[in-house]
């Protein structure tokens, strides 16, 4: 549910030693589209993620290879999703020389362990292993600069989706100790703070419980017997537009589910309906 989007360029300097490139692939929920980055200060550098194949990306990415006389010699994926490995073999096809790392690696791809450090001129990155938004989903420390690569964990605007609430909440509070400086996130601009849009997230997420909970104990005769998800969303959700509605229900069960988990909410037989449990409470 991000703004109006901040326009970001093709191709931009970062840092001193990080370029972003644009995945050529802007929508709904790429936003600007999947950013890649080219990483160190050497004549080899690494790349982080591939965006989805699109043909503005590796032409992108192959002007920019040129214009500082670089090469790449191993690629890190953060995650599964085709918008961040469906360049890659776009990027084989550049050279087949190039060594491919992903945590739950398909064939042809070699694996990442939580830790592993990946060296080049100029740079160190250090694996993070935060699933959540999906299982195998990697975060990188880029020690240098203090900051960190989030992947889809946290976004440079809007929110993130998740897999499991539960599991991203613990990695959100996990990845808040890990760095202090930028965050370079899978999608949108750069954020300066980024241990504090990290903790920002966190907050979100409690309050977005604490709205759900809250409607759930409303004294309320038409839904004695408990609530529909979707009633719950028109709730909370009330200034959104409808079309809106549909993904933030998917957010609200999730809550619902995690919130199930830990006791504090019960879904009825009939599965549609959820209450408070009462029984937690006594």
């Amino acid at each position: 549910m991000a703004a109006s989007l901040i326009p970001l360029p093709e191709v931009e300097r970062l840092s001193s030693r990080v370029i972003r490139i644009l995945g050529g692939n802007p929508g709904k929920f790429t936003l600007q589209g999947t950013n890649t980055y080219l990483v160190g200060q050497g004549p080899n550098r690494l790349l982080i993620d591939t965006g989805e194949g699109k043909p503005a990306w590796i032409q992108s990415l192959k002007s920019t290879l040129a214009s500082v006389n670089v090469t790449i010699d191993r690629a890190i994926l953060t995650h599964w999703h085709p918008d961040h490995v469906g360049g890659v073999k776009d990027l084989l096809e550049l050279s087949s020389d190039i060594r491919v790392y992903k945590n739950e690696p398909t064939e042809g791809i070699l694996n990442i362990a939580d830790g592993q450090t990946f060296k080049t001129a100029g740079a160190t990155l250090r694996a993070f292993h935060c699933p959540g938004h999906t299982t195998d989903h990697m975060a990188l420390i880029l020690e240098e600069e203090d900051a960190m690569f989030t992947g889809d964990n946290i976004l440079g605007q809007g929110t993130a989706v998740f897999e499991d609430l539960a599991t991203y909440m613990q990695s959100l509070d996990r990845m808040s100790g890990q760095f202090s400086g930028r965050a370079y996130p899978g999608h949108g601009p750069v954020i300066e703070d980024g241990k504090g849009k990290v903790l920002e997230y966190i907050q979100h997420r409690r309050q977005r419980e604490e709205q759900v909970l809250a409607v759930l104990s409303s004294e309320d005769e038409e839904h004695k017997q408990g609530w529909k998800s979707m009633v719950i969303v028109k709730i909370i959700y009330k200034d959104y537009p409808e079309n809106l509605h549909a993904p933030a229900e998917r957010g609200v069960l999730q809550i619902l589910e995690k919130l199930a988990k830990e006791g504090k909410v019960v879904r009825h037989e009939n599965g549609e309906l959820w209450a408070i449990n009462r029984k937690a409470t006594l």
